[in-house]
């Protein structure tokens, strides 16, 4: 099944919210477990992929453009994307590379469709809801527990992960000599559905904002940016960013595949021991931004939003886990809501407040869950 949420071919910031017609929501039955169920299709399991696998896979330049995100208090915040078109051109060029030696293509490329079912979820494109997430994080003190206690991100259905990355953009600006000493780690574990949507648009926009960031002080970057929105990813490059991500303690974890318990599992153990004290307390913040869109979806994210919720409450009383949870009212024709999510999330004890709505285009909020104490 494929739909369209309106928003056309582009990507956030070149779209319109103009409502179209929608296709018939899909009959659920109990049976129907999975977050993107397709009769005789099984969903893709729960992956972890290495980061240095990833980096040597990654193309010699990605092209980027920057999104203006106006904060509350007025200012704005810059984060770089990937551009739409490099990663069509990369796409098109594995499928004939794939087609010369026969092999067959997953099917996740760039469509006229936002979403196809049991295939592709999305995640090429920016929505929304994230731009509305990175606005309340924002708002919230740009994350500064790292400074006292351990801290997790984990981003579920990432995408592009504009979250993860404005968080990650701030904990940069943040770094200081004084201050590296005496920051704890800090691990980012970014899923989705799609690996390929974690190798072509998350990574790269994770290399964008620390090579952005660090342009001024980081020798291995002066001759990186010698064509305009572009970041040529010289073997210099590379090695300088996870040189990086090791000195200040930051780790980056990509997931992909279905939210299930095998997924939760794999949320755990590929969190860096240093991180990860079992009997040390830490700050962990569970993002999810445009992730309940139908019932499959809002039923399989708020199983396994509450499952690292209680996972976090039975391991220390301080410093609860937080989730921030980002959608529309209401999904038009496929049937998920942020009004369903509250409910669901409220009848399994937790406490949820509202911390933004948006009323321009199509309605939307975030909210915020913990678990009851």
């Amino acid at each position: 099944m494929a739909f369209s949420f309106g928003f056309g071919g582009n990507d956030i910031d070149t779209s319109n919210d103009a409502e179209i017609q929608q296709p018939a929501a899909p009959t659920i039955t109990p049976a129907q477990a999975g977050a993107f169920p397709v009769a005789g299709k099984p969903q893709l399991p729960a992956t972890r992929h290495d980061l240095s696998h990833m980096l040597a896979a990654m193309p010699s330049k990605i092209a980027y453009s920057l999104l203006d995100v106006k904060l509350d208090d007025g200012s704005v915040v810059q984060l770089p994307r990937r551009e739409l078109w490099d990663v069509r051109v990369q796409l098109m060029a594995e499928e004939e590379d794939n087609a010369e030696h026969g092999v067959d293509a997953d099917g996740s490329g760039l469509g006229t469709h936002d979403v196809k079912t049991g295939v592709y979820e999305g995640g090429f494109k920016s929505w929304e809801s994230s731009v509305d997430l990175v606005k309340v994080l924002a708002a919230q003190g740009k994350v500064s527990a790292a400074e006292q206690l351990p801290m997790r991100i984990i981003e579920l259905g990432c995408g592009t992960g504009l979250p993860s990355v404005s968080v990650f953009q701030w904990t940069i600006e943040a770094t200081t000599p004084a201050t590296t000493a005496i920051r704890q780690p800090t691990s980012f574990i970014v899923a989705d559905y799609n690996p390929t949507v974690l190798q072509l648009v998350t990574l790269p926009n994770f290399i964008l904002a620390w090579a952005l960031s660090a342009r001024e002080h980081t020798p291995a970057l002066r001759n990186a940016f010698n064509l305009e929105d572009e970041l040529e990813l010289l073997p210099e490059v590379v090695a300088a960013f996870q040189s990086y991500l090791i000195a200040n303690r930051i780790s980056l974890t990509f997931l992909s595949g279905a939210w299930s318990a095998e997924f939760i599992e794999l949320v755990y153990s590929g969190i860096p021991d240093d991180a990860t004290d079992s009997g040390a307390a830490a700050a962990t913040l569970l993002l999810g931004a445009e992730t309940i869109y139908s019932p499959f979806a809002l039923q399989a994210f708020t199983e396994a939003t509450f499952s690292i919720l209680q996972r976090e409450g039975a391991k220390q009383s301080t410093s609860p886990a937080v989730a921030l949870v980002a959608a529309k009212k209401l999904y038009f024709g496929v049937g998920g809501s942020l009004d369903d999510f509250v409910d669901q999330a409220r009848a399994r004890g937790g406490n949820v407040t509202t911390l933004r709505e948006e009323a321009d285009g199509v309605r939307r909020g975030v909210v915020k869950c913990i678990l009851q104490s």
